[in-house]
């Protein structure tokens, strides 16, 4: 009996072809075999010091990752509610590894696991699985996450003491403040009270000149003169890592004196940094970000009193903010292992390079047959064009509205994607040559465009057409420009008042809002996309099964043979709805997030340059006995006219 739904459409070939070459570039390359088939789902978690990824100097050793998990990356409704069911296989893949899950929130989508991965080498890549899929099994034990040299791991993950994850039980004495939302899932708050203890017992007890490892994620909120991240030991024998005016520093006092690190450039207040030190009996040397920061030729004392986060042994030089992640070794670890903690655990773009996390594998090729999942995908995928021959005319506009939604949106992010790649790469080169003047404003001529074009004459026509691409670029020319009039003024420049600095701010403001909407412009075409996608398909589809119906009742066959094509065709209609709106939704979150970073730098470059000009042009007194304070052109113009007033 012939189909009654059936309708042969030259659209029906043209899909079929498109669906198979769909088929042919999304077709994942071939896998090893099954951990598990209990197991039904899998992805690659690939730790990368290549060319592709984030290079490493020398190799790490075995040291715990941070994995990520959201829901672009991680289907949370398949797993286990407590991400129990996680279980990371070596490459070889046979081998369990070590696992710890720090929290897993099926309803926020997001999940934080830690996974014991072998040593990675300069320019080798390293895959591992994760399986998942199996709520009804036990936990994974973390107990082995951490070497013998680990002394103590706080994630600060719940309420109450922190708990040491290391496994050795070295659990704090007193309760801290949770913050929740902090840098990795729950952190720790101090704001000035009690700061937390750790009792130190003989097995923690530390001789003098032995090495020792310390990292931790730090957040201030305002910098002060001294404030201490952590202090070990008493008054007379100690190791102190703290802040000085926004510097990062590590001090070690024995019976003799206290010495420090030497001070290097400040860090932002506000913004999380990854602070380590890592102490042989040569020296100590402390990192910032995984970069080397400062060294100072020294080894540690004789630790053998408690451990205080928070203020130092008399409950002084409070620090206040957020802390994360504090670990503990008996060992000073290579600079390549600090580097590799402190980038995959950043979330920025390079710990996406650093720590990919692929796509899920599995569904009904679980249960056996995994050799031929390409063939088996390719064989559904041309089922498709059977489907689509049978779709109604109302199903083809519901796709061809789909089609251009999604044409639109992929050129809009195409092109916002070389967009923000020259904005990055402007940024990059104008920070750099900032640094060469913001040190003294006063050097750049604010008077002579051509000056404050090249930053002084510091940069050439290249450069220059680089660092146009920055929207830090146009802000610094709105102040810029904002100075010059007022060196201009006829009445005379006197240096700036609170009140011109707060009209300069609200120039720089308005050009950061101006720059916000050029960042952002094109992106209402993938909002679109995202929200309007689904819907047109589930039109087409919900159209389509009421005609089918219609069909049924009218002819009176009600036979599966009858029914399924049709229902099948409509439901093809919601599949390219999808397929315009999810793409659309990872494409967006990710521009998103980079047009973040680039608010941001705006939004601390302007505070910068208001400094900046707080400090270079201070309000003078004209009526004291020191000269009026005039800078740049402004005060060579105003020798000249001291010099022609002499002549007359």
């Amino acid at each position: 009996m012939k189909n009654p739904l059936s309708f042969s459409r030259p659209a029906g070939a043209l899909a079929s072809a498109f669906l198979a070459l769909l088929a042919i570039g999304l077709a994942p390359a071939a896998r090893a075999e099954w951990w598990d088939a209990q197991w039904p789902l899998r992805k690659a978690v690939v730790l990368d010091a290549s060319a592709t990824g984030v290079a490493v100097d020398s190799p790490t050793g075995p040291l715990p990752v941070l994995v990520r998990l959201h829901g672009a990356n991680h289907q949370f409704a398949a797993a286990a509610p407590d991400g129990r069911d996680l279980r990371f296989i070596a490459s070889d893949g046979k081998t369990l590894l070590p696992a710890h899950v720090e929290s897993f929130d099926p309803l926020l989508n997001e999940g934080f696991a830690w996974v014991l991965a072998p040593e990675l080498k300069p320019g080798a890549r390293v895959e591992l699985a994760l399986y998942y899929g199996k709520p009804d099994v036990g936990p994974a034990s973390g107990q082995a996450l951490y070497d013998p040299e680990t002394l103590l791991v706080y994630h600060f993950a719940g309420p109450g003491a922190p708990q040491d994850a290391s496994g050795k039980g070295r659990h704090a004495a007193n309760a801290g403040v949770s913050a929740p939302g902090s840098m990795i899932g729950n952190g720790l708050r101090l704001a000035g009270g009690e700061p937390v203890r750790v009792a130190v017992d003989d097995t923690l007890k530390r001789p003098a000149a032995q090495p020792l490892t310390v990292a931790l994620w730090a957040k201030t909120s305002a910098p002060s003169a001294r404030s201490v991240l952590l202090h070990w030991g008493d008054t007379t024998s100690y190791l102190q890592i703290g802040l000085a005016d926004g510097v990062p520093y590590a001090e070690v006092r024995d019976r003799d004196a206290a010495r420090r690190t030497p001070a290097a450039t400040p860090v932002s207040a506000g913004a999380w940094k990854h602070l380590a030190l890592a102490a042989s009996p040569e020296a100590l040397v402390v990192y910032v970000d995984g970069a080397e920061y400062s060294r100072l030729a020294a080894s540690l004392p004789a630790l053998q009193s408690d451990l205080r986060l928070g203020a130092d042994a008399v409950g002084q030089n409070a620090f206040s903010g957020e802390i994360d992640e504090l670990s503990l070794s008996s060992v000073a670890r290579p600079a390549s292992w600090i580097k590799f903690l402190a980038v995959s655990q950043s979330g920025a773009n390079d710990s996406l390079k650093l720590v990919n996390i692929g796509n899920d594998e599995g569904g009904a090729s679980a249960k056996g047959g995994h050799g031929g999942f390409i063939a088996e995908t390719l064989g559904h995928m041309a089922l498709f064009g059977d489907i689509a021959k049978n779709m109604m005319f109302d199903g083809w506009i519901a796709v061809g509205c789909c089609v251009i939604m999604m044409i639109v949106g992929w050129i809009v992010a195409l092109q916002k994607f070389a967009y923000l790649k020259r904005v990055e790469q402007g940024t990059e080169e104008f920070l750099d040559q900032w640094k060469k003047v913001s040190s003294d404003l006063t050097a750049l001529d604010h008077a002579d465009s051509d000056n404050v074009k090249t930053l002084g004459g510091k940069a050439d026509a290249a450069r220059i057409r680089l660092m146009q691409q920055s929207p830090l670029y146009h802000i610094y020319h709105i102040g810029s420009e904002e100075i010059r009039h007022r060196l201009q003024d006829k009445r005379g420049f006197n240096g700036l008042s609170a009140r011109s600095i707060t009209a300069i701010k609200a120039s720089l403001d308005a050009g950061l809002t101006r720059e916000t909407h050029r960042l952002k412009s094109g992106l209402v075409s993938l909002t679109i996309g995202i929200a309007g996608g689904p819907y047109v398909g589930l039109m087409g589809t919900v159209v389509g099964v009421m005609i089918t119906f219609a069909v049924i009742a009218k002819t009176g066959e009600v036979e599966v043979n009858s029914i399924a094509p049709g229902i099948a065709s409509a439901l093809l209609a919601t599949v390219f709805g999808l397929l315009v709106a999810i793409p659309a939704l990872f494409l967006y979150s990710f521009l998103n997030s980079r047009i973040k970073n680039a608010i941001s730098d705006m939004q601390l470059f302007i505070d910068e340059f208001i400094t900046k000009m707080a400090e270079f042009y201070p309000v003078t007194d004209a009526t004291s006995t020191h000269a009026p304070f005039v800078l740049g052109r402004a005060r060579r113009d105003s020798d000249e006219e001291a010099q022609q007033a002499t002549k007359k």
